[in-house]
This record gives C-alpha cells, sequence and structure tokens, in this order.
C-alpha cells in the first residue's frame, strides 16, 4: 500500500502549532461566519467595483432573510438555489439560507432552461435568488412555471453597485435590467426580507448537509454531492492553516465564479474564515480583472490555467503593478510549465498548483505558497488528508509499490455522498476497514517527499494497441512548442490500433504554424505508441463555465463531426 500523509519533513512549509494530523473540530458555517462577523464587523468582507460591504452589513442582511424564508415557511433541511453570478447578494443569500437551516444549491448562470430545470428538479429546490439581468431571469422564470420551484427571489443589480454607476445604469441603460413580472411567486430581494431576527435553528456540523454541489457532469447525469457544514468549514480552515500570511492584509480577487466549488472553497469560505476581503467581478474579463487588482491592491488570485494566461496576453499587462500581490493558486487543470513561469517573470507573485475536486468541497492539495515546491505536481495534501493509490484495474486493492494507481482521499473534507444517488456513492468509495477513501478516477503518483502528480484522468487514457496512453503527458510535451498555447488530446477510432491520439492545439497570438509541422516535432518527443495521427490547430479549444479545457465536449463534437461524415 502507498500512502502519503503530512509526514515530518513537510512542516517546514506549513509550519503552524498544530500537530499535522490533528483533528478538526466540528463547527458549522453558521458558526464560521458569525465569528467572523463578531471579530471582524466594520472590516469590508466584498467589494464590488468600489462599493464596500463590511463584515456587519452582510450579517445583518443574512439575518433578515433567513428571517425571511422562514416566514415564507422554509423548513430545516429544505433547499434553496442561488442562480447567481459574483454579486453582493450571494454572501447574505448563501449564509441567510444556512442561518434558517436551508441547504444550498448552486446553480451555474450558464446553464440552458432546460439544465436548470433539471437540477431543480433532481434536488427538490424550492426557492431561487437570482438577479434582475436578462441572460438570468427569463431562464429562471420559465423554469418557475415548468418544474415544481415554488418561488423566485429577485435582487436588483443596479441596486448593489456603486450609487452613481447604479442610477446610470437605470436612467441610460434599461437593456441590462430584465423587468420582474407582478406575481406572487415572483418576490424582489428586498420585498421579502424581514426585520425581525431569525429563529435559531439547531445545526449538526457533521450529519446536516450545507451546500448540493452538482458535478460537472464528466461522467455522465451530474450529481448532487452532498456537501456538510463540517465538510465546508473545514476545507475553509485546510486552506487557512497553510497559508504563511494568515492574519495579514488579505485582499483576494473574486473572478472564478462563486457558484464552482473552487471558487467557494478557496475564495468564499477561505476568505470569510480568515477575514479578509473578497474583489468581486460578475465575470472574468482580463481588462477589467487586471483594473481591478491594481485599484485593490490584491494579495491574491485563485484561477485556472487559462485565467492567467489571458491576464499576460492582455495589452494592458505591462502597464499593471502587481506588487501587492503576493500568491495566485492555480486549479481545474494542469497548469504549463511556461504559463508559470512567464506569469511569475512579469508579475513577481508566486504561482502555485492545487488539486481538488467536488465531493471533496473544494481542495485537497496545493504547493506551498512559501519554500520548496514541485512544479508539474500537484503538491501534498492539506492538513489531515491523507491520500493512497489503488490499482488502476482493481479498487479493491492497492497500487504495486512505485507503480501510478488511482487517487483516494481521505479526509473531513470529504463529501456524504451523491444525493439520492446511493449506488453512485457506493462505486465512489474504496473501503478499507473501517474507512471510505473516497475515488477520484485520477491516476497519480507519488515521490519520496510526498508530492504528487497526476499522470491522467482514467476514463480519459487512450488505449493505443494494448498500450495506456495519457493525454496530459502528451498535452505536456505539445505546450513546450513555443507556438502553442493550449491543447488537448483524445483518442478516436483505429482500425489497427482500437485507438490512435490525436491533438489539438490553439496558437499563441502572432503565430502561424501548420498542423502537419507541429505532429513532426511532436512524434519526435514522445513514444511510438504516443505518437498522433495528426494535429488540428484551431482558433479556440472549447471551455468549461470556469474557463478550463472541456475535453467531454471536444470529444462530443469530433464525434458529432464523424458521425455526420459517414451520413
Amino acid at each position: 500500500m502507498e500512502e502519503a500523509r503530512g509526514a515530518e519533513p513537510w512542516r517546514d512549509h506549513y509550519a503552524h502549532p498544530c500537530a499535522w494530523d490533528m483533528p478538526f473540530p466540528p463547527a458549522s458555517m453558521v458558526d464560521l461566519f458569525a465569528s467572523a462577523a463578531s471579530r471582524h464587523g466594520d472590516r469590508p468582507l466584498a467589494d464590488f467595483y468600489g462599493r464596500i460591504y463590511t463584515y456587519a452589513q452582510v450579517m445583518a442582511e443574512a439575518r433578515r432573510f433567513a428571517a425571511g424564508l422562514q416566514a415564507w415557511g422554509l423548513a430545516k433541511g429544505d433547499r434553496v438555489g442561488l442562480f447567481l453570478p459574483n454579486v453582493p447578494a450571494y454572501l447574505p443569500a448563501y449564509f441567510g439560507g444556512m442561518l434558517a437551516g436551508a441547504t444550498m444549491v448552486n446553480f451555474s448562470p450558464l446553464y440552458t432552461a432546460e439544465e436548470l430545470e433539471a437540477q431543480v428538479e433532481d434536488s427538490g429546490t424550492r426557492l431561487i435568488v437570482t438577479v434582475d439581468a436578462p441572460a438570468l431571469l427569463p431562464r429562471a422564470l420559465t423554469v418557475l412555471r415548468e418544474s415544481r420551484l415554488e418561488r423566485l427571489v429577485v435582487s436588483s443589480l443596479a441596486a448593489q453597485l456603486p450609487w452613481l454607476t447604479g442610477l446610470a445604469m437605470r436612467l441610460f441603460r434599461r437593456k441590462e435590467i430584465a423587468p420582474v413580472p407582478a406575481a406572487s411567486d415572483v418576490v424582489r430581494w428586498d420585498r421579502f426580507l424581514v426585520d425581525s431576527p431569525p429563529a435559531p435553528v439547531a445545526i449538526d456540523p457533521e450529519r446536516d448537509i450545507a451546500l448540493l454541489q452538482y458535478t460537472g457532469g464528466t461522467t455522465g447525469r451530474p450529481k448532487g454531492a452532498m456537501l456538510s457544514h463540517q465538510n465546508l468549514s473545514a476545507n475553509a480552515r485546510q486552506i487557512g492553516m497553510i497559508d504563511p500570511h494568515q492574519g495579514q492584509r488579505d485582499v483576494i480577487m473574486g473572478v472564478l465564479p462563486f457558484f464552482h466549488v473552487f471558487a467557494n472553497a478557496t475564495v468564499l469560505d477561505r476568505t470569510v474564515y480568515n477575514g479578509g476581503c473578497i474583489a468581486m467581478l460578475p465575470r472574468f474579463d482580463a481588462g477589467q480583472c487586471l483594473k481591478t487588482l491594481a485599484r485593490v491592491r490584491a494579495t491574491a488570485m485563485p484561477g485556472v490555467p487559462t485565467m492567467f494566461q489571458a491576464l499576460l496576453d492582455h495589452p494592458d499587462v505591462a502597464r499593471t503593478d502587481f506588487s501587492s500581490l503576493r500568491a495566485c493558486i492555480s486549479g481545474g487543470a494542469p497548469l504549463p510549465a511556461p504559463l508559470k513561469q512567464r506569469f511569475e517573470r512579469e508579475t513577481g507573485a508566486r504561482l502555485v498548483e492545487g488539486y481538488g475536486l467536488t465531493e471533496a468541497a473544494g481542495v485537497v492539495t496545493t504547493n506551498p505558497y512559501e519554500g520548496a515546491e514541485r512544479p508539474g505536481t500537484i503538491g501534498q495534501p492539506l492538513p489531515a488528508t491523507r491520500l493512497r493509490l489503488l490499482d488502476k484495474e482493481d479498487a479493491l486493492a492497492d497500487a504495486p509499490p512505485g507503480q501510478p494507481g488511482e487517487l483516494a482521499i481521505l479526509g473531513p473534507q470529504v463529501m456524504q455522498g451523491y444525493w439520492q444517488r446511493p449506488e453512485a456513492a457506493e462505486t465512489a468509495f474504496a473501503r478499507r476497514g473501517d474507512e471510505m477513501w473516497l475515488r477520484t478516477g485520477d491516476v497519480a503518483v507519488f515521490d519520496a517527499e510526498g508530492y504528487v502528480r497526476i499522470v491522467d484522468r482514467i476514463k480519459d487514457m487512450i488505449a493505443v494497441g494494448g498500450f495506456k496512453v495519457f493525454p496530459s503527458e502528451v498535452e505536456a510535451v505539445l505546450l513546450q512548442h513555443p507556438a502553442v498555447k493550449e491543447a488537448l488530446v483524445i483518442g478516436i477510432p483505429d482500425d489497427y490500433r482500437g485507438e490512435a491520439p490525436r491533438a489539438y492545439v490553439a496558437l499563441m497570438p502572432g503565430m502561424a504554424e501548420s498542423g502537419e509541422a507541429l505532429a513532426d516535432w511532436l512524434n519526435q518527443r514522445v513514444g511510438k505508441h504516443e505518437r498522433v495521427e495528426s494535429v488540428v490547430v484551431r482558433d479556440a479549444l472549447p471551455k468549461t463555465p470556469i474557463g478550463k479545457l472541456d475535453r467531454k465536449a471536444l470529444r462530443e463534437e469530433v464525434a458529432a463531426g464523424a458521425a455526420a461524415a459517414t451520413a
């Protein structure tokens, strides 16, 4: 059996007076937020285009929203949905729902009405909070009419902006405001709030579900990961424990979408635990992000690799003051070495790679913010997190010593199971004695110091004439070519070998390179079984809502094109 945990040599990277494998006492998200509001009431929790929202203000509005939910008839454990971009209303809705005992459900603002309806039905969501944006409200209204959803609470975007900006929107940019219909099941945010204090709700941190976080659906129909209050609060504390700058000025860029588990853990929950401030933007725009980063003098920015690449490609990057930026955390996809090197050279900030997944409340491992790191790895486990390698073919056995295996996780951040999918939950875990280890589907190796390197996803491996090809390893070679900006490798049917690798790339700005030349260059640098049958050059590669490269979408697109050609 090969297992990684916080061994003695690693403690220098995460200096903390507590023992590395210390248990995290049960704590609810209500406790976490109440503690932060009590200690840091006058501090800014959010900066939205220059408008400041303090901890005390957000707590007061969260309590009013909780009282409104209770007055409406919400019972403990009822599901309340958030169909919101990164706007200030997200904060009192998120924490206020938990204050009332609700289980919150995140819905992506990019969902179609059909996708939103499917998850509303699956989760049994009774009420959704949204915003009067033309891109969101009409879809939410469609779902309200065609599903079991009982009520919409609609916040005003203009009311959340700085006063002059909001007034200008109301007067001159009316097309950016969707009309809110007069209906008994559609209520404006300010009218839903109740001034009396909410009734206290007893919460069991380890049993009560704080958040239903739906998976991205890369392995089929999205499943709702049941994350307890303890799962979320423990992960916030784990992330806080490894931060060598804890207690110092803390202003984090909130450009990752809150509906995604990466942002929920590394931007929202972690910052509240630290008493920091979130510089919030509704969507990622490289130019706006650079302006905001400089204006607020941000100290950190979590993001996916494509975000950091977009910042570097923007013409304003050379004029941006990055001196306040200490560390940026990259996740969601492998961080290319050339991107890391260029970002650190041009900004002076550390760009570290970490790893997590929905089923583990956000974060599992990371490279250290200071001291020794291992570029190309996902770092080491967070405190109280243990890792194990399972046999790739038989999860009942462990991987042979020194061999790659399926990464499995044990820790306080691991989910309680999948919502109404017990059969899926059974296959998601591997039992070892009394312990249930979460299977990730990722193939990994450990080095002698406990750093973890992801080799690939089990389902992404390409079977080439009896050999297993890891797409990420071929992509890593391609990304060494100076013309290649992004790369995805997938398997396509091959009559002789079963499957053959094919690469799809997007080029650096101003670069011109043919697919044939790239294929020749690549195939001289990989093993015979890894050689691609072609390299396809595209203007852009498909991406998920948070901006990471979407292998599943590319596969589906290529398969659909092949089927159409055959027909």
